[in-house]
């Protein structure tokens, strides 16, 4: 057997048991429409703040790039001292971008950056609620808990294969990998389940489908 085969077979080992449906992930990403420069009626105040706040982050083209997200999120948890990190990566923020992007611009329009920065401070809260000893990051006996908050059940192997993959040697996973984590964590379910028309818990993807979906996130 092929290492590929083995590392595929241990991986669908550990998700088999898994049920879809459990999971509470987000919505789906709100399509891109178009942004006005005004305050928009019949929304409230907290709205039309956001709004003014992402017309002066966005810059002239209206979009958030990966970069952009960068210097954003650097900037906020820089000021957060409860908050353990080695900063936001330029190759995390691409990530975030890419499965986050609904029309695969390559940026976030208004929509797109509203649905991840909301997600991003409701895992904020549950990150600084889960971190009962206030070192700054959420260990792995820690971790189990703060996921199943965020709507993600996951069972004992695939906790452990996250851990591997986005927390240090200790087994501590900082905010930003944390972060990463739960925003890649929360669009593969949602593509899942939008591929899972029929609700049966299985999908079925072409060659293309799967590359899409796996190389641009």
């Amino acid at each position: 057997m092929s290492l590929a085969k083995r590392i595929l077979g241990g991986v669908l080992d550990v998700v088999s048991n898994l049920d879809p449906n459990q999971f509470k992930n987000s919505n789906p990403v709100p399509q891109r429409s178009p942004i006005a420069f005004a305050p928009k009626p019949n929304v409230n105040d907290e709205d039309n703040q956001f709004h003014k706040v992402f017309l002066q982050l966005a810059g002239e083209d209206l979009e958030v790039s990966p970069q952009e997200l960068m210097n954003i999120l650097n900037r906020i948890v820089s000021k957060q001292k409860d908050l353990k990190t080695d900063g936001f990566s330029i190759e995390s923020c691409r990530s975030m971008v890419a499965v986050m992007d609904s029309d695969s611009s390559g940026k976030l329009g208004y929509e797109e950056f509203k649905f991840l920065w909301n997600n991003i401070k409701k895992w904020q809260n549950i990150y600084k609620t889960y971190d009962r000893d206030h070192s700054g990051t959420i260990s792995a006996r820690e971790l189990p808990p703060a996921f199943n908050e965020a709507g993600f059940p996951l069972n004992d192997q695939l906790i452990q294969m996250l851990v591997r993959r986005y927390s240090d040697e200790q087994g501590d996973m900082d905010f930003d990998n944390y972060i990463g984590c739960l925003v890649r964590l929360d669009a593969m379910c949602r593509f899942f389940k939008t591929l899972d028309r029929g609700n049966t818990g299985c999908i079925n993807v072409k060659i293309e489908e799967w590359l899409q979906l796996t190389m641009y996130s």
